[in-house]
C-alpha cells in the first residue's frame, strides 16, 4: 500500500472495468483533491473488475500504474476469470465495502457494480464518465426508468434481465439521492438537467492537461475508430465505406482503433483503405495529449468528440465528428440508436460537424 493511502483509501472504494472509467475516476480525485470539493478519502483504493479482453486489459494494466503513481492502492481481481470468480471477488470485497463511506463507479448500468451496491452502507456514491452513456444514466435516473444500456435492443426483457430486476431496482433506488444518501455525477458530457438531489460536477480532464503535453501536432489528420459495428448498431460495409471516404476527403493517414474492435474488421479497414491502424495502448485522450497528433481529428459519434476537445484545450487540434447516416445502421439496432447518436454529436462543444459521408 503506497503511503498516501492509509486510512482514507478504506473511507472511498472506487470500482472500474474501462480504462476509460479508470482515468476519469484519477481525474475525479484530482478534482476533489485540489478544488473547492476537496474532502477527505480523494486518495482512494481502485477496484479493477477486470475483464477478459486482452487489449482491454493492457490498457487498464497502464492506467493501473499511472494511478500508483499518483499513490492511490490498486486492487485488480480477476472478476471474469470463470464460473466461481464472481463469488470470490464478492466475497474478497465485502468487508471494504461494508466499511466504505463513499463509493465510485464507472458504469452504474454494470451487473457486477449492481451487485455490489447492495452490499454498501456508503451514503455518497458518485459515477463518473463512462463515456456518451453517462447522459442516458442521468436521463433514465430522471424519468424513473430501469437502467438499460442505450444500444440494447427494445423490446421485453430476457430470462436473464428477469432474474436480475430485483438487485438492479434496488441500485437504481440507492442511486437516486434521499435526505441520508448524496449522488454526485462527475462528468465532461453536456448533461443539461439532472434529478433532483444530485449534484453534477463538470470534468474538464485538469489531470491529464497537468499529467501530459502539450503534443507535438502533425500536418495531417488522424481518424478515430468506433465500436458501434461490433455492438450490432452499425453495418460492417457501410461503416467501411464511409472510413474510406472520410481517410480520402481529409487526406487521413492513421486510424486509432477502438479497443473492442475486432481484429479482422482492422485488418479489412487496413487493406481496403490503406490505412496504418494505431492499437493504443492508452486512453485517446492521453495519447492525443501525449502526441504527436494530427492537426485534424476526424471522430464518429462518441465519447471522445465531448472529452478531446477538453484534453486539448489551448492547442491548435481542431475535432471534426461525422454524423451517422440512417441507411447505416442495422436492422438489430436499438430503436433509440439514431437519437442517441445524433444527440451526441449535436451537443458536443467546440467541434466542427461533418455530414454523414456517402460511399463513392
Amino acid at each position: 500500500m503506497s503511503p498516501r493511502a492509509g486510512s482514507a483509501g478504506s473511507h472511498t472504494l472506487a470500482f472500474v472495468e474501462s480504462p476509460v472509467q479508470l482515468l476519469n475516476v484519477l481525474e475525479w480525485a484530482h478534482t476533489h483533491a485540489h478544488g473547492a470539493a476537496a474532502a477527505p478519502g480523494a486518495e482512494l483504493t481502485l477496484v479493477v473488475l477486470s475483464p477478459n479482453d486482452p487489449m482491454t486489459r493492457g490498457q487498464l494494466r497502464r492506467m493501473a500504474e499511472l494511478a500508483r503513481d499518483e499513490g492511490h492502492t490498486v486492487r485488480w481481481e480477476e472478476a471474469r476469470g470463470g464460473t466461481t470468480a464472481p463469488f470470490h471477488t464478492i466475497g474478497g470485497l465485502a468487508p471494504l465495502l461494508r466499511r466504505a463511506r463513499r463509493i465510485v463507479m464507472g458504469d452504474p448500468f454494470s451487473r457486477y457494480v449492481q451487485l455490489l451496491l447492495t452490499i454498501t452502507r456508503a451514503q455518497d456514491l458518485v459515477v463518473v464518465d463512462d463515456g456518451t452513456a453517462t447522459m442516458e444514466f442521468v436521463a433514465q435516473l430522471a424519468r424513473g426508468e430501469r437502467l438499460v444500456r442505450w444500444h440494447r435492443r427494445g423490446g421485453r426483457p430476457g430470462p436473464r434481465d428477469v432474474l436480475f430486476a430485483p438487485v438492479s431496482a434496488s441500485a437504481r433506488r440507492r442511486l437516486t439521492p434521499s435526505d441520508r444518501r448524496k449522488v454526485e455525477v462527475f462528468s465532461s458530457m453536456p448533461i443539461e438537467s439532472a434529478p433532483d438531489g444530485v449534484l453534477i460536477t463538470a470534468n474538464d480532464f485538469s489531470w491529464t492537461r497537468a499529467r501530459f503535453g502539450p503534443p507535438r501536432i502533425t500536418k495531417g489528420a488522424d481518424l478515430v475508430g468506433t465500436s458501434l459495428v461490433e455492438t450490432g448498431v452499425v453495418d460492417p460495409d457501410r461503416y467501411l465505406e464511409a472510413v474510406r471516404a472520410l481517410a480520402r476527403t481529409h487526406g487521413a493517414t492513421r486510424y486509432f482503433a477502438h479497443r473492442r474492435e475486432s481484429v479482422d474488421k482492422l485488418h479489412r479497414l487496413a487493406v481496403e483503405t490503406g490505412l496504418e491502424i494505431v492499437r493504443p495502448d492508452l486512453p485517446l485522450e492521453l495519447i492525443a495529449r501525449r502526441g504527436p497528433i494530427g492537426r485534424t481529428v476526424l471522430s464518429f459519434p462518441s465519447t471522445v468528440v465531448h472529452t478531446l476537445p477538453l484534453a486539448l484545450v489551448g492547442t491548435d487540434v481542431r475535432v471534426a465528428v461525422c454524423d451517422i447516416d440512417p441507411s447505416w445502421l442495422t436492422e438489430n439496432a436499438s430503436p433509440r440508436a439514431q437519437g442517441f447518436l445524433s444527440g451526441v454529436t449535436g451537443t458536443a462543444r467546440d467541434v466542427h460537424r461533418l455530414s454523414a459521408v456517402s460511399a463513392v
